[in-house]
């Protein structure tokens, strides 16, 4: 299955969550993209009790791939970098145009 994953809080627990759901389906076997839009570009601190990092960080080993809104990054003034990389709604269209399921975590 080809999963898309919205993120659009940067409330830990959700993006935790979000993460989870996102390693579980990769050891399903499944292709699973994350997009990250409005406060999502800024996701990756998490907290003491939900360490988004370290999910963050499993499922880029495990092959997921990140995008991030560059408008918002832009107006955040946050630079792309691995985990977040700089993309467009061009590429959030592609992600829902061409996954099985989108779920929205917001």
């Amino acid at each position: 299955m080809k999963l898309g994953i919205i993120i659009s809080t940067s409330e830990p627990e959700t993006v935790w969550n979000a993460y989870r759901l996102a390693n579980f389906a990769l050891n399903k076997g499944d292709n699973v993209k994350v997009f990250l839009l409005a406060r999502g570009v800024e996701s990756e601190t998490g907290s003491e009790k939900y360490n988004v990092k370290e999910q963050l960080t499993q499922f880029v080993s495990k092959g997921g791939q990140i995008y991030a809104c560059g408008t918002c990054m832009k107006s955040r003034q946050m630079d792309s970098k691995d985990t977040c990389p700089l993309s467009s709604m061009k590429d959030l269209y592609q992600i829902v145009k061409e996954s099985d399921k989108v779920l929205t975590f917001g």
